[in-house]
């Protein structure tokens, strides 16, 4: 449920100015959406561009940006500018079965309001809508740097599945009903406070569940 105030719509051009000054104020460290860009999302796929807005002059709060891709088509540990082809979404499979959530974000000054959780609603209420398959994205592991040295990366997930820790993001993921895939390495280009590491995760939409497994293999490296 929205806070009083919030309303939920798909993106327009006016309120690109906005969506990049949020993306500055969450991701500091990375190179923000372009105008460019954003126009391509919503011209190759309008309707999974969502904001959320707040008051009469529609202030932009948050954002959830997706598109549709055929998982097969990629690597299980792909990064985020392959499954996004740069940033640009150029790469959206209209006739894909997954909604992959490439970007959440939440104004500051408006966090804490379950805008995010909000914002992941309207695109499952897409993906039952469409009788898509499920939603696949990824979690930064914020917490995993302060472990890194005495706990391996598979065993800091499984006990945060399990309760025992808590991540600043993977836990709050999975409250919100996501389930874990597997850890990644290299997902993001600067996420030292996850020691660039993440967690492909997933939510099968359970009225119209994917024949899984529908992830490509990892890549390849050092001829492994």
């Amino acid at each position: 449920m929205l806070p009083e105030g919030y309303r939920i719509r798909t993106a327009e051009p006016r309120d690109f100015d906005a969506l990049i000054e949020i993306c500055k104020l969450v991701y500091p460290a990375e190179t923000p959406y372009t105008l460019g860009e954003l126009h391509d999302h919503c011209r190759v796929f309008p309707e999974g561009q969502f904001v959320a807005v707040h008051g009469p002059g529609e202030e932009l709060a948050g954002v959830h940006l997706t598109l549709r891709l055929r998982m097969k088509d990629f690597h299980v540990d792909d990064p985020w500018d392959v499954l996004t082809a740069g940033g640009t979404f150029l790469d959206h499979d209209p006739e894909a079965r997954t909604l992959y959530g490439a970007d959440i974000m939440v104004h500051p000054r408006h966090q804490h309001h379950g805008l995010a959780r909000a914002l992941t609603d309207e695109a499952r209420f897409f993906v039952r809508d469409r009788e898509l398959w499920r939603m696949v994205g990824a979690s930064r592991l914020p917490g995993y740097a302060a472990h890194q040295a005495t706990t391996p990366v598979e065993e800091y997930v499984a006990s945060v599945v399990k309760g025992e820790r808590f991540d600043p993001v993977l836990s709050i993921h999975l409250k919100d009903g996501w389930t874990v895939v597997r850890p990644i390495h290299g997902y993001l280009q600067h996420d030292d406070a996850s020691a660039g590491w993440a967690v492909v995760m997933q939510w099968v939409n359970p009225a119209s569940p994917s024949p899984l497994p529908d992830f490509g293999p990892p890549r390849e490296r050092n001829g492994e």
